[in-house]
């Protein structure tokens, strides 16, 4: 069965900050109880979603399929706001009717192991409905 997907636009500071769901819950829990529970360093409320008005994702229906930047793409940033400072990173593969998230990393500890988080398989039709929301929500910020 497909993972659930849902974007969740929030407020940072002025401007909108998007954070993926997935089975109604959001990635920065998903993926903080799994460095805590990996005891990673540095683990446990350090992600954030991604603020669009920092950086030029594009698109971003199409920076969360995986166009742009290439297939390894941030899913989450920093609490600060700035992507780069600290991003969960992943491979955004869409073919067919499915959309993967797969190959999760921390480019900041490269010696982490994430192979036993994801990878998470969203249908392409939710996926795109889910996009589509996203977009009409940011477009509200306008």
């Amino acid at each position: 069965m497909p993972n659930q997907i849902r974007f969740e636009v929030l407020t940072f500071e002025t401007t909108p900050e998007v954070v993926p769901h997935v089975d109604s819950r959001p990635l920065t829990e998903l993926i903080d109880a799994y460095e805590v529970g990996a005891k990673m360093d540095v683990a446990g409320d350090a992600y954030a979603g991604l603020v669009p008005a920092h950086f030029d994702f594009g698109p971003m229906e199409e920076h969360y399929l995986g166009a742009g930047m290439g297939p390894r793409v941030p899913l989450l940033g920093c609490t600060c706001g700035e992507w780069g400072c600290w991003p969960l990173m992943a491979t955004v593969t869409a073919v067919g009717d499915t959309v993967t998230w797969d190959e999760f990393e921390q480019p900041h500890r490269t010696d982490r192991d994430y192979t036993g988080f994801g990878p998470f398989t969203f249908s392409r039709t939710d996926y795109d409905e889910a996009l589509a929301v996203l977009m009409i929500d940011l477009a509200d910020w306008a």
